[in-house]
């Protein structure tokens, strides 16, 4: 049994680990271009060491590379995901819908077990790269991530926010005999010199993306308190995402200036038109109504307004023509769905607000990979970018569903997913 279960970890690990030198030469029926918007049909992939070197429809297969032919399929590139929860599961049953419940009764060893399977169901469903907004316990994304870039389990590139600094209460209604029970889930950082604390002490524990609470309590962070905390993370080279739930806080942030604002249910037009005046982009986290109803009491007439709400508010920022990057914020155990599906389910709502395919495209790779600072190495497919790479079985520029179908993915040249034709 001890050596049964040796050699699966060995295996697992070989399927998991680029083989130096390896080239692999793809053969796909059409390539996505994702920010053209446009396709071109029967192309020749040739990736090495887990880099894209060669793109074309002449292209020369090497000897001895290993042929993988996805001649009657859509190759593009790998999908960003950049509101993801990976450390947080609430579980119905358990929880009864509130994530509060959640964070006081798994542990961080148990929030990184969760973490590991999530990463590895978000690879699969054709998420090649993540940003991990926070709600980690004490820095359990961390050392996922850390997993992952050794190569001792198998995930999308992560990049994680470490602890979300807030108001004091964070989001959650504390009381004056338990105020401690929101941490370390949140960093409390009401005064400047909090604030510089929060930051280097997440800078320090391994968090590549700061991520605030602007508002959600009847104390809010003001424009000066966010620029600081901007400027503060700048210096540290890390971008500021800032939660941005009430119109006041969104009007906050977008003046402030913020690397990306998150959720924006009742962000007004006029601050999305700051909002892009000042380069911020949106991360919209469309909340499906399946998930609504496990995690709110929510009659159906009010399921309606908020579902409502959530679309408006997209199409606000598609007239107005801010940036915009695919964001999910799936936090919930759905029967039949794994993290990855789950998370895919939004761009259905994305789709209903008047998304095209190709805008929806483009906000799940190339201005999300701008966005997360990774543009240089991820998002399209060309030479000298890594080769992370999923096919569907027809172009997703004509059926955006098409992502839902996803059967072949690789992740830095090696593939994590082929499933028989």
């Amino acid at each position: 049994m001890v050596r049964r279960i040796a050699l699966g970890v060995v295996a697992i690990w070989l399927y998991a680990t680029p083989v130096s030198g390896q080239v692999v030469a793809i053969m796909a029926g059409q390539v996505v271009n994702t920010e053209a918007g446009t396709t071109a049909a029967n192309q020749i992939i040739i990736v090495e060491s887990g880099v894209v070197t060669a793109v074309g429809p002449d292209v020369l297969i090497p000897e001895g590379a290993e042929v993988v032919d996805l001649s009657s399929s859509t190759v593009l590139p790998g999908l960003f995901d950049a509101h993801t929860h990976l450390c947080m599961i609430v579980r119905p049953g358990r929880d009864g819908g509130h994530y509060y419940l959640t964070t006081l009764q798994d542990s961080d060893a148990a929030r990184a077990v969760d973490g590991v399977i999530n990463a590895r169901s978000m690879l699969e469903a054709g998420f090649t790269t993540v940003r991990d907004i926070g709600n980690e316990g004490a820095y359990a994304c961390t050392e996922v991530r850390r997993a992952i870039d050794a190569g001792r389990t198998v995930g999308p590139t992560m990049i994680n926010a470490g602890r979300i600094i807030a108001p004091f209460g964070g989001q959650f209604s504390l009381q004056p005999d338990r105020p401690n029970l929101a941490e370390p889930e949140y960093f409390f950082a009401d005064t400047r010199d909090e604030m510089v604390k929060a930051i280097r002490e997440n800078v320090h524990y391994g968090a590549l993306v700061i991520k605030i609470v602007v508002d959600d309590q009847d104390y809010i962070y003001s424009v000066d308190d966010i620029r600081f905390m901007k400027e503060e993370a700048a210096r540290a080279g890390r971008r500021l995402a800032a939660h941005a739930w009430t119109a006041e806080g969104a009007h906050n942030a977008a003046e402030a200036g913020v690397t990306s604002m998150e959720h924006l249910w009742a962000i007004e037009d006029a601050d999305l038109e700051l909002a892009k005046q000042n380069g911020v982009i949106a991360v919209f986290t469309p909340f499906p109504d399946e998930e609504w109803e496990v995690i709110n009491s929510l009659t159906p007439e009010e399921m309606a307004g908020v579902h409502a709400q959530q679309i408006d508010r997209i199409r606000s920022a598609l007239r107005i023509g801010i940036p915009m990057v695919f964001g999910t914020d799936a936090i919930t155990e759905l029967p039949g769905h794994t993290r990855g599906t789950l998370a895919m389910s939004r761009i259905d709502m994305f789709s209903e607000a008047g998304m095209t395919p190709a805008q929806l495209l483009r906000a799940m790779t190339t201005t999300a990979a701008e966005l997360l600072g990774v543009a240089e190495l991820r998002g399209t497919i060309a030479p000298g970018m890594a080769a992370d790479l999923i096919a569907t079985p027809g172009s997703p520029l004509d059926d955006i569903q098409e992502l839902k179908r996803v059967f072949f993915v690789m992740k830095d040249g090696v593939i994590v997913r082929r499933d028989p034709s």
